[in-house]
């Protein structure tokens, strides 16, 4: 049986308890046609080790295997859309990483396992520099990263354009919760309905999504 606690110090001092696998999955289940949608967002301000995104990921991942595998081009194209839906938070920075490589398990294992010697270093690259930058070592009550310069949380908004093109555009964590139009509408969705879209703090221009890695500098 897995541990739901890593320590009892960690217990008193973050309230750290990880949620176990059948209820992530009951409560996932509530939500079943968005988990398995390739471009719904997730965002988890307090992700612990990834519980709840390992298992949207995976949902994410099976529904592009089921469209795309006889493409690695289509595959690579829709994973990656998959991976850059999921966001996280974490106070604790081994949680953060620990998080970050589980979901990189999840892409690496499906694309290995389908591609095999034909997998591209760029394309895990593209996956990685993401799950860096959606992941972030932060406090959700503050709204700030961890560390000894704390910064306002910015999340990158990943989305393709003109086919394998990935756009990115930044946004200010607090700013997206301080907005009243975000208790109302709903934020970035493909749905047809009336949406909060708050402005960019950074806008970059699109970039092949195999090159994104290398893209930014930064």
């Amino acid at each position: 049986m897995v541990s739901q606690v890593k320590s009892k110090q960690r217990v008193a001092d973050y309230g750290e308890v990880l949620t176990p696998s059948h209820i992530v999955n009951a409560m996932l289940d509530l939500v079943k046609q968005e988990t398995e949608r390739i471009d719904s967002r997730f965002l988890e301000p307090a992700c612990g080790t990834g519980n709840f995104l390992v298992e949207i990921l995976d949902r994410k991942i099976r529904v592009v295997e089921s469209r795309y595998a006889k493409s690695q081009l289509e595959f690579e194209r829709y994973a990656i859309l998959a991976v850059s839906s999921i966001y996280g938070i974490d106070i604790l920075e081994d949680n953060a990483e620990e998080c970050r490589q589980r979901l990189f398990a999840v892409f690496e294992e499906t694309y290995s396992r389908i591609y095999k010697d034909k997998v591209k270093a760029q394309c895990l690259e593209t996956v990685r520099y993401i799950l860096k930058k959606n992941i972030v070592h932060g406090d959700a009550l503050t709204l700030k990263t961890v560390g000894t310069n704390p910064q306002p949380i910015i999340f990158p908004e990943w989305s393709l354009v003109n086919g394998s093109l990935l756009k990115r555009r930044d946004f200010a964590f607090h700013e997206l919760l301080s907005h009243s139009s975000m208790r109302e509408l709903p934020l970035f969705s493909d749905q047809g309905e009336e949406v909060f879209i708050p402005d960019p703090v950074k806008d970059y221009p699109p970039v092949h999504f195999l090159e994104v890695a290398h893209a930014y500098g930064d």
